[in-house]
């Protein structure tokens, strides 16, 4: 680590502890040369997952667009804020852990909708009306048959 005073390259670690977030480590170094002391944070370098929209356009997976679907489905509804943040949670590492850096908008539906199915049915319907943009009333009943199977 190049130090920030002297801009000599060798130095050495004081102390290492993690960050209140927990998501870096902070080092105090100080410089071999000049025995001036600074700070440096360490962190894991993430590569963002992009999601594919319809149009093709892409832009950086968003934790909260997923949660804001979930929470308008269940408006109203006898759903605990607890259960849609674990629905999240579970979609979000679901995408993060695959080895895909690219995801279409129709796989996170699909992942909303088998989350949404198990947890309320009007909310799944709810959520299914808006992602399969149901045309008329005949796509609409023949989404509640299969939900009644």
């Amino acid at each position: 680590m190049r130090c920030p005073y002297c801009d000599y390259q060798e130095s050495k670690v004081i102390d290492s502890r993690p960050t209140e977030e927990g998501n870096a480590i902070r080092r105090r170094r100080e410089c071999m040369k000049c025995e001036k002391r600074f700070t440096t944070y360490e962190k894991i370098e993430t590569i963002p997952v992009m999601v594919v929209k319809k149009d093709s356009s892409r832009e950086p997976f968003s934790r909260t667009k997923v949660m804001n679907g979930i929470l308008r489905s269940c408006e109203k509804r006898p759903v605990a804020v607890d259960d849609i943040e674990m629905v999240v949670n579970d979609i979000e590492t679901k995408i993060m852990n695959s080895l895909e850096r690219e995801v279409t908008t129709e796989t996170i539906g699909e992942l909303v909708m088998d989350h949404l199915k198990e947890l309320d049915g009007v909310a799944y319907v709810r959520f299914a009306s808006v992602y399969r943009e149901f045309k008329d009333i005949n796509t609409f009943m023949d989404e509640l048959h299969k939900l009644l199977k």
